[in-house]
C-alpha cells in the first residue's frame, strides 16, 4: 500500500526533529567543554534557561504549554 502525503510529511518532519534534538544535545555537551563563546551554536544553555523561566514567568499558560510539548515528544516513535 503506498504511502499518503500526510505520512510523507509526518516521517519527514519527525527526521528533522530528530535531527534539531540532535544539534541541540551537540551545543550543549560543546558549550560545557568549551565554552559560552561556540561560533555556529551561539549560547544555548542560556537561551533554554531563559525559553523555560519564561515559561515559567506565565503559571499556569506555562504550566500547560509544557505539559503539551512534553505530550507531543513523547508521542514520538525512535527511528
Amino acid at each position: 500500500m503506498p504511502e499518503n502525503w500526510i505520512d510523507k510529511a509526518k516521517k519527514w518532519l519527525g527526521q528533522i526533529t530528530e535531527i534539531g534534538l540532535l544539534l541541540v544535545a551537540l551545543a550543549i555537551v560543546a558549550q560545557i567543554l568549551v565554552g559560552p563563546n561556540i561560533a555556529f551554536f551561539g549560547n544555548v544553555v542560556n537561551n533554554l534557561t531563559d525559553i523555560i523561566s519564561s515559561l515559567g514567568d506565565n503559571g499556569l499558560v506555562g504550566l500547560i504549554a509544557i505539559a503539551i510539548i512534553l505530550w507531543l515528544f513523547a508521542k514520538r516513535s525512535p527511528g
